[in-house]
């Protein structure tokens, strides 16, 4: 099963366009199952997911948790994958101060 982990620090006040930018999985290779978690070290930040044309989430406030989402607690959310969709997860940190964010993604085959 294909996996994506990524941990980074969103500067204050800007935005990550996307934690998974550049994975070898950001872009479905055929249908499959997504399981997402998604963390962030301090209060302040915002997430949004996309997979393809799906919104899985509209702009929410991050888990806060200064670790990784733990598999499969964690993994909140959730949705099929076509082939060529890809997966958006944008950050942004609506503080005066750099944030970590983390998030995992697991892709099941279909």
């Amino acid at each position: 099963m294909p996996a994506i982990q990524a941990e980074v620090t969103v500067a204050a006040n800007s935005t990550n366009n996307n934690l998974f930018s550049g994975s070898a999985f950001e872009y479905s290779r055929g249908r499959q199952l997504l399981s997402l978690g998604v963390t962030a070290a301090a209060t302040g930040t915002l997430v949004t997911i996309q997979s393809g044309a799906d919104v899985i989430l509209e702009e929410s406030a991050t888990y806060i948790k200064t670790q990784f989402p733990i598999v499969p607690d964690e993994m909140f959310y959730n949705d099929i994958m076509e082939m060529f969709d890809r997966l958006r997860v944008q950050i942004r940190n609506s503080t005066g101060a750099g944030i970590v964010s983390r998030a995992i993604a697991l892709l099941t085959p279909l």
